[in-house]
Order: structure tokens, then sequence, then C-alpha cells
């Protein structure tokens, strides 16, 4: 079977694309075998990340565009766009394709240069190599092909062989790679462009999959530093990475930042794109119990104390309102590993902090709903409908027909007439028509005699904190 004995342009754009979609697809297994610099399960989503910088690059230019502008392109794209030190490998290969590019064409000889100067790239762009790593991967990779007196396909087989078996040898030469039973992820990322670039040679469509343990899941991070800038547009960002975030501030624009991660990778860059970070700290946790995660988990915006347990009761997880709202909303989508999640505000989050929660919520792989809910009574009806083995999505849509029936009022009751000003306000909102009607109060009520007044069913819940005020629903 006759193969291309080199790369044009057109060629060199379909193998970027045909990596980022493998790298995409492999994202996870990647990041699973990631436990070394540090077990932050990102490796995957940094190569990923790095290659589809990379490709925008060469998307902007023309179709015809030739093979020394793509290459140019590719690690131009690349070194910009990389994260994480296997990123940086990447980029760094993507120049040395570039530098050999330039000289006209890309065939068997060029790949072969091209690997070997990415060698010399990387080993200067990283202060301390480690063997059993990506760059052995790489270095083996490189004398293979150097070795070869071949066509590109020759080379490029040559090429991925010789990786496919430093992968393989990796965990012998890295302590912590045995222990977890693990091949290395960077390793194995390099290992997948070497495969998209074969099977792009070869004109295939199926990729061989690399024989990679699944083990070895990432264990959470504890990660803390002392950060310079806006802390609010940090605790935005940070927060949907983690658990048990901690702001102690010193000042308006400085504090002292904590957060459980298993993403501690993607925490960091983040904190060091969004202002000044120094004293960085990373401390493993210890594996917390594995437990079955709930199919859905509704989090409702409650003030503390008796209408706090009165949803808790009900089913949902309660959050205080205040300053650290946001935070800790996010704290428990991220620690529910449940497949939905539906929030219920209450009429207790201002626009800024639900804008803040919807735009973090895009991170997440969960379904994630916000009933609009505009007082804890319509919080009340909402749970009243609640389906725990609902469908993904319909539980959310009953959740809200109910809030949105449901017409709601407050009242602040003298204390001499409380059945009197409250029995007023449900009458106004018994006008149209209803059946049920539930007071929030945070003074005593008679609900018997307000039943016989109304003539209909009345019920009534404490709610400390409320002082002379009284929530009212109608159903």
């Amino acid at each position: 079977m006759s193969h291309p004995r080199e790369l044009d342009g057109p060629r060199l754009h379909a193998w970027a694309a045909r990596a980022v979609a493998e790298l995409s697809a492999r994202r996870a297994e990647i990041n699973a075998l990631n436990v070394f610099p540090v077990p932050d399960a990102d490796t995957g989503s940094n190569m990923t990340h790095t290659m589809e910088a990379a490709l925008a690059e060469v998307d902007r230019l023309p179709a015809d565009a030739d093979v020394a502008a793509v290459a140019a392109a590719l690690a131009s794209g690349s070194v910009r766009g990389a994260r994480g030190n296997s990123g940086l490998v990447l980029s760094q290969v993507l120049r040395a394709v570039a530098d050999s590019a330039a000289r006209g064409s890309v065939d068997g000889d060029s790949i072969a240069r091209s690997l070997t100067l990415a060698v010399t790239l990387v080993d200067r762009a990283i202060a301390e190599p480690v063997e059993g790593t990506v760059i052995t991967v790489l270095r083996a990779a490189a004398l293979a092909a150097e070795s070869t007196s071949g066509d590109l396909h020759a080379v490029a087989t040559a090429a991925l062989d010789a990786a496919r078996t430093a992968l393989a040898n990796t965990p012998s030469q890295l302590d912590v790679l045995r222990e977890a039973g693990v091949v290395d992820a960077g390793g194995t990322g390099f290992v997948v462009l070497l495969e998209t670039l074969l099977a792009e040679i070869e004109g295939t469509e199926e990729l061989p999959q690399v024989e990679a343990s699944p083990n070895g899941p990432a264990a959470d991070l504890e990660v803390t530093f002392f950060f310079v800038g806006d802390l609010d547009d940090l605790q935005a960002r940070i927060a949907p990475l983690g658990e048990s975030l901690v702001i102690a501030r010193a000042d308006d624009t400085s504090g002292r930042v904590h957060i459980h991660s298993r993403t501690a990778g993607r925490v960091i860059e983040t904190a060091f794109s969004a202002g000044a970070v120094s004293d960085l700290r990373l401390e493993v946790l210890p594996d917390a119990p594995q437990v079955d995660a709930p199919r859905r988990v509704v989090v409702a915006v409650t003030p503390p104390g008796s209408v706090a347990e009165l949803y808790r009761e009900a089913g949902a997880v309660v959050v205080a309102p205040g300053e650290s709202v946001v935070s800790d909303i996010l704290g428990q989508v991220r620690s529910s590993r449940a497949q939905e999640l539906i929030l219920l505000p209450n009429g207790l989050l201002d626009r800024r902090q639900l804008v803040s929660v919807e735009r973090a919520t895009h991170a997440f792989e969960q379904t994630f709903t916000i009933v609009p809910t505009s007082r804890l009574v319509s919080g009340i009806a909402a749970l009243s409908v609640h389906d725990p083995e609902a469908p993904i999505g319909v539980a959310a849509y009953t959740m809200t027909e109910a809030a949105a029936a449901m017409r709601t009022a407050i009242v602040a009751t003298p204390t001499h007439s409380v059945e009197d000003a409250t029995e007023a306000a449900c009458r106004r909102l018994l006008a149209d028509g209803g059946e049920h009607v539930i007071l929030l109060t945070g003074t005593d009520v008679d609900v018997d005699k307000l039943d016989a007044a109304l003539d209909v069913d009345v019920m009534a819940f404490p709610a400390d904190g409320l002082g002379h005020l009284v929530e009212i629903g109608v159903e």
C-alpha cells in the first residue's frame, strides 16, 4: 500500500484536527493516569486544551496554506495556549515541527529532526527532567526515528513503536507510577499524537488504543496560597474547581486562599491568571470513603434556624445567605456527585450572585437548574411536589410549575392583631381562588381561627428571625 512521502499544509492541518479529536475522546482516561508530579487529574485536559489552541490558530489560515505556514501556526497557538507541564512539552514538539517545516517539507527526515530538536527544547525548558515521564517517551521516539532510514511512514511507525515500548516501561522508572499501577499520563498523550500522525499518513479512521491501566484515581489536594487581586472574581472562578473554599481576607484586595480540589492544576493556573500568587502550598489529603452518589440534590438558600430545619426535613441541602453564599452553593454542587442539581434561591440571592452561580455551574457536568422561587414559601411549594424518582429534568419542571402557581405576600403584623393582618392579606391572595395557605411566621398565629375564617386549609411553620413578619403563600 502506498503512503504519502510528505505532509503538505492540508494534511498537517488534518492531523492536528485528528489529534484534537482523539485527545478530547481520551481526556478522562489520560486524566485518570495523572499521579505525577502532583495527582491533579488534568494532564489530558491540559494536552487537549493546548492542541485545541494550536488548531484554532491554523483554522484562521486559508484552506490552501502551505506546510510551513500551518506548522508555524500550530507552534504559535500551542505556545500561547500551553497548559501544565504536558502542554508545555507538546508546544515544544510543535515548535520543533515548525522549525523543520520552514525548510519546505515534512517528510521522514524532517519528522526525525523535529523529534530530536523537541528533546533539546524540552530539556532546556524543564529545569529538572525526570525519567519515567513524557520526556523519556519523547526521547525514545526521537532515537528510533533518527535511526530509521526510510520514508515518512517508516519513520512514523518506528517512532510510535518505540514510544509505546517506552511508555509501557515508565512504571519501572518512577516509583509513584508503579505504586499506582499506571503508566505516565503525559507519555500517554504523546503516544496519542504519534498514533494520530500514523493514522493520518495511512488514511485510517480507527485508532489502536494504548493499553494503560485506568486505575489510580486522582486524589484530593489541599491548595493554599496568598493572593493579591480581585478576590470576588477569584472566588467565582475557583469555587467550581473544588470544595471547602475559604478566603481569609487581609484587606479588600488580598488574602489567604484555601481549597480542596481534584484539579489542583486548574486552581493554580486560574489563580495565577487572576492576580499575584505567593506562598503556594500543596498537600495530598486522605481519600474519603466512597459512597453512592444520589440521583438528585436540591440546594435551598434559607436563613439558619427553624426554617432551615424545615427545609432539611423536606429533603433539601441548606446554605445560608450572605457573602459566601455563592461559594457555599458551588461547594455543595461539587461535593454532591449527583446527576442533577436543583437550586431554590428563595429570593435570598441578588442578581449578581445568581449570575455568578449560573456562570460557574457551566463548568460542571451535572444537569443544573435554578427554580425561580421568589420567597421561602415558594421554595416550600416546590419541595412539596419533588419526586426523587422523577427523570432528569422532569422534577425541576414540576417544581418550577408549583413555585410559579403559588401567590405570595409578606406582611408586617402588629403584635395586638396578628391574625387580623394575616387574614386580610390571605383574603387578597385568595380572591383568585386557592385551597391551601402556608404561613412562615416569626410570631404566634392562631391557625384554627384563620382556618375557620378563611374556610381553607392553613398550615403555619415557625420562622425565627422573621420577627413580626409573616410570609404567606396560597396554592
